[in-house]
């Protein structure tokens, strides 16, 4: 059932569980055997980390989070990043994979991974559900992406808005009078 709220879905519950399957083995391969640290990004990826960490065909995997901001109170950002909540553990000489919901303009991505690349991993790299180049500001690299979307307001399967649709098994539009207030 679709929440009334939603204008369209645009990726499927099927579709998503699909995909992140199909990411889940090409990050095996590329990323080679041994142990894997997760990083997600709090808190849209939640969701999308707990079902590729199940997927990945791997001996040893651990999880960890972080929650940044390089936005403050503005909708434009800062070109600093704010960090909310650090790490628990070092990345030093580990295998790190980030996981992100949503690349958007960049910024907060591209300041993120500088700043776990000083850290010292052995190897880093970046997985996103989603992509919406349209609103790229900053080039920034992302190894795994599950689908690749229009510069629409996207909802569920962990993002949100105003804390609201993170819940939907499903990725979709939200409609404009919701977001227009």
């Amino acid at each position: 059932m679709v929440h009334p709220d939603i204008e369209e879905v645009l990726v499927t519950p099927q579709a998503i569980a699909t995909r992140v399957h199909e990411l889940a083995l090409q990050v095996a391969s590329r990323m080679g055997p041994g142990p894997l640290h997760l990083i997600g990004v709090l808190k849209g990826a939640v969701p999308f980390l707990a079902d590729l960490a199940r997927a990945l065909p791997l001996e040893e995997v651990t999880i960890d989070f972080i929650s940044v901001s390089s936005y403050a109170d503005s909708a434009e950002s800062s070109g600093r990043l704010r960090l909310r909540k650090d790490l628990d553990d070092p990345v030093l000489g580990r295998r790190v994979l980030v996981v992100e919901d949503i690349i958007d303009t960049g910024h907060t991505l591209s300041l993120l991974r500088a700043e776990i690349a000083a850290r010292e991993p052995a190897q880093l790299a970046v997985a996103a559900l989603l992509d919406k180049p349209a609103r790229r500001r900053v080039p920034v690299d992302v190894e795994f992406v599950g689908f690749t979307m229009d510069d629409r307001f996207l909802v569920g399967y962990g993002l949100d808005f105003a804390g609201r649709y993170r819940h939907l098994p499903y990725v979709g539009a939200l409609r404009d009078r919701f977001i227009r207030g």
